[in-house]
């Protein structure tokens, strides 16, 4: 750059002020110059970037869930790649999704806790079938 210092993102904490001042015309205004100036653009709240689906739990359990099975070979899209199986990385997930499970415990919907609770056992499965080299067998 030509001596001028590159400008990243600003951090404003907000949570100390008044709910009225938070959704001011003015501080919507700062940050939609921030966002400008750097050039990044700013979802909305609970919403991915580059996505007009909100970003809830069952959709960030089931995000994790998919890391992990690509991890243990599984192909989301067949014209993909191959990626190489990485045990160790897929059960790093897989005990996060537990640990999340212990703590989130009486504070889920019956929908996210069936999510999770699904999730981690077709994972497991999935890690015990690889880790012990069993394919299992699959009755009618």
């Amino acid at each position: 750059m030509s001596g001028a210092e590159e400008r990243g993102f600003v951090i404003r904490d907000r949570r100390g002020r008044g709910s009225s001042e938070e959704s001011s015309p003015a501080s919507q205004a700062d940050t939609a110059s921030e966002v400008r100036s750097t050039g990044a653009s700013a979802p909305a709240a609970g919403q991915s970037p580059g996505s007009n689906v909100p970003v809830t739990f069952s959709s960030f359990v089931i995000s994790l869930g998919t890391s992990a099975f690509m991890l243990m070979g599984e192909q989301v899209d067949p014209q993909q790649q191959k990626i190489p199986v990485n045990l160790p990385q897929a059960k790093e997930i897989i005990d996060l999704l537990s640990v999340l499970e212990v703590k989130t415990k009486g504070n889920l919907t019956a929908e996210e806790q069936g999510v999770l609770s699904e999730m981690l056992y077709a994972l497991r499965m999935k890690y015990v079938e690889l880790a012990t080299g069993k394919h299992a067998i699959h009755t009618p």
